[in-house]
C-alpha cells in the first residue's frame, strides 16, 4: 500500500488547509483511512479515521466539528479538510491504512510520509 502525504503549509490561527493523500489501486475500497499527527517531542497520535466500508468515521475530541475525511474515489486521493486551525493543531501529519477497526496506531498497515502543518497565532 502506498501513501503520499501533500497540502501541508503555513496558516494562520482560524484558517483553513486540506491536506491530500494519494493512494495507490483500490486502498480507498480495501481498506480503513486515519490520519494522525506529531507535534515537536510528542507521540504520534490519532486525529481522525474513516471506514467507507463500515460507514463510520471517528474524530479525536479536540477536532471533532472542525476536520473532515473525505474521499475522492476517482484520484485515488483521500483528504483532511481542516478549518478554524488553531496554534495547537500544528504538527507533522501522516495518513495511514489499516486492516482493523476502530484503527489503533499499532495496527496500522501502511503509512504516508508527513506533511508539516504550521499555524500562526
Amino acid at each position: 500500500v502506498q501513501l503520499q502525504a501533500s497540502g501541508g503549509g503555513l496558516v494562520q490561527a482560524g484558517g483553513s488547509l486540506r491536506l491530500s493523500c494519494a493512494t495507490s489501486g483500490r486502498t480507498l475500497s480495501n481498506y480503513h483511512m486515519a490520519w494522525f499527527r506529531q507535534a515537536p517531542g510528542k507521540e504520534r497520535e490519532f486525529v481522525a479515521a474513516r471506514s467507507w466500508r463500515y460507514g463510520a468515521a471517528h474524530y479525536v475530541d479536540s477536532v471533532k466539528d472542525r476536520f473532515t475525511i473525505s474521499r475522492d474515489i476517482t484520484k485515488n486521493t483521500m483528504y483532511l479538510q481542516m478549518n478554524s486551525l488553531k496554534p495547537e493543531d500544528a504538527a507533522v501529519y501522516y495518513c495511514a491504512a489499516s486492516n482493523r477497526w476502530p484503527i489503533v496506531k499499532e495496527g496500522i498497515t501502511s503509512w504516508g510520509q508527513g506533511t508539516q502543518v504550521t499555524v500562526s497565532s
